[in-house]
């Protein structure tokens, strides 16, 4: 099947409420009750966002979009496709993310029908097909991403919310475009790790953010140092020799660097004996 558009207006509906007058008029003959069972056999009602498709002795004449009471031929066999848009709330699935790592993910998923015909002939059940699909790109972008990063550079599922969304958003519309759904907007309802490691996720996380705000400061301070021995000596404000400045670069670093308050001390005499 094409996965362009193919969906056509129907030709021109009669109006309903003629016709009903019509098929009520025949009803009352004895002649005419055949006639007016046809008639009213072809009477169809549309109500907004929805639509009708009308097919005919196997073949596809149209879709019935705009709300209203009409008429069409009897022997037709008209099928219900909503416009709405609709919420779809996957269940959660547990999958492994790109590290191997066993995590909980769900999305919700808000589509709408973009075309009518698509949707009642290329899939057996558009609905279902929106689901299955669902989960089939729920796995795919969970085993394509970690579910956590130190690196900011790096597309996490936890780290990195709105590309998630973009990237699961447009592989969607890429899997329901055979079926002629839109997708609306997509976003992950539910993200953890399963409950079987989370608690050792849960440590090395802290441990990782631990090393990651250690690193931090060390570069800091050695900056640091190298500025004040910079500025000590463009002021000239005394004249250090190799021992001297690597005790002073050892006392700053343990100033910095400490996570407790250092107690200052006073050395009245030299490094020398």
């Amino acid at each position: 099947m094409s996965q362009s558009s193919r969906e056509i207006p129907y030709p021109t509906p009669m109006p309903g409420v003629p016709m009903l007058v019509l098929g009520a008029v025949l009803l009352l003959t004895v002649v005419g009750i055949p006639f007016g069972i046809l008639v009213l056999v072809g009477l169809t009602l549309v109500n907004p966002n929805q639509s009708k498709v009308v097919v005919l002795f196997g073949n596809y004449k149209g879709t019935l979009r705009q709300h209203g009471f009409y008429w069409v031929n009897p022997f037709s066999v008209r099928k219900g496709v909503s416009l709405r848009a609709h919420n779809f709330n996957s269940d959660k699935l547990k999958v492994n993310d790109l590290r191997g790592n066993p995590i909980e993910i769900g999305a919700v998923v808000v589509w709408r029908v973009r075309d009518t015909a698509q949707a009642a002939f290329d899939v057996e059940n558009h609905e279902s097909y929106v689901q299955v699909q669902t989960e089939s790109a729920l796995r795919h972008l969970a085993s394509s991403h970690p579910y956590d990063t130190p690196h900011e550079r790096e597309t996490s599922l936890r780290g990195s919310s709105e590309a998630i969304s973009r990237e699961l958003q447009e592989e969607l519309e890429r899997r329901l475009q055979m079926a002629g759904i839109e997708v609306l907007e997509v976003r992950l309802s539910h993200l953890a790790y399963a409950p079987e490691i989370a608690g050792a996720m849960l440590q090395r996380q802290q441990a990782e953010a631990i090393i990651d705000a250690r690193t931090r400061i060390v570069e800091g301070a050695v900056g640091m140092v190298s500025m004040a021995l910079e500025q000590l000596h463009k002021a000239a404000v005394v004249e250090l020799d190799a021992e001297r400045k690597a005790q002073m670069v050892s006392n700053l670093l343990v100033v910095l660097c400490s996570e407790r308050g250092t107690q200052p001390i006073v050395n009245a005499g030299t490094l020398y004996g």
